[in-house]
């Protein structure tokens, strides 16, 4: 019998949509592993601004002869290639469902509005990062100024790692993280160049708060250690991609918290 005609099903797509496909994802694999180099790259260089002011707290702070805003181009750099690097996994599923509706839609511009929509999506990240920075920069001239609160370093860490386990277990965290899964885009999105930016900037403010009590416990630990942010980043996948994805964030939180309390029975110790 003749297949000729025949449509192909959703279990059978067409080749160029495979192929599509596999340009797709071959470019967000690309763009991690620069992302990747450019984290390297970035702790490396607050790796050296903390040898050069004896302490790993002490990065936040110009070295001698820097300048503050040497110091927040480095964060930056880091802050967002770490962001790239630990969320495009978790974010690729949605800029592929965005660009497929694009493509349906009628739109020849599909894939550079998806990349747009990505470009929204870590750019609300960034602005994250320089919400971040000021807080460590404050509490890094207060331990400079006043010596004796880096003492409470550890607990005010393990405080930070509690504090993010316990909101991994709120009806606010399953909201926003109801809003990551589910695909927020219209049936029919805007094949607009502005229309993709605002949906990438909504995206990301979403997974942003959604991942608070994540982001807050990783910077806790230490954004440098590259062991952190690959159990960060896989909570984070896993709780987006995951069939049961609550459940894991729920997982995930209640190992915080555990993890939290020990890092502050630990620094009553050592009091």
């Amino acid at each position: 019998m003749s297949t000729a005609g025949v449509e192909p099903t959703a279990a059978s797509p067409a080749p160029a949509e495979r192929r599509a496909g596999l340009r797709f994802f071959g470019m967000l694999a690309l763009a991690m592993a620069a992302a990747l180099l450019a984290w390297a790259t970035a702790m490396r260089i607050m790796a050296g601004m903390a040898v050069l002011c004896g302490d790993m707290a002490m990065s936040w702070l110009p070295p001698p002869g820097g300048t503050w805003l040497g110091v927040l181009a480095a964060f930056l750099g880091m802050w967002t290639a770490m962001a790239v690097a630990m969320m495009l996994p978790a974010v690729a599923p949605a800029l592929w469902r965005y660009r497929r509706r694009l493509h349906a839609s009628g739109s020849r511009r599909a894939d550079g509005l998806a990349a747009t929509a990505a470009l929204g999506y870590f750019c609300t990240w960034a602005l994250i990062g320089l919400l971040v920075f000021p807080l460590g920069a404050i509490v890094a001239v207060l331990e400079a100024q006043a010596p004796a609160l880096a003492r409470l370093g550890p607990a005010a860490a393990g405080l930070a790692v509690l504090a993010g386990g316990l909101f991994q277990l709120t009806a606010f965290k399953a909201r926003y993280l109801a809003g990551c899964r589910l695909d927020a885009c219209e049936a029919i999105p805007c094949a607009r160049r502005g229309a993709a930016w605002r949906h990438g900037l909504r995206l990301g403010l979403r997974c942003g708060v959604s991942c608070a009590g994540l982001t807050a416990s990783l910077l806790a630990v230490g954004m440098m250690d590259w062991r952190a942010m690959a159990i960060t980043a896989a909570a984070t996948a896993g709780e987006r991609l995951a069939p049961g994805g609550l459940r894991v964030a729920r997982i995930a939180g209640l190992v915080l918290a555990a993890a939290g309390m020990f890092m502050l029975a630990r620094a009553a110790h050592s009091a």
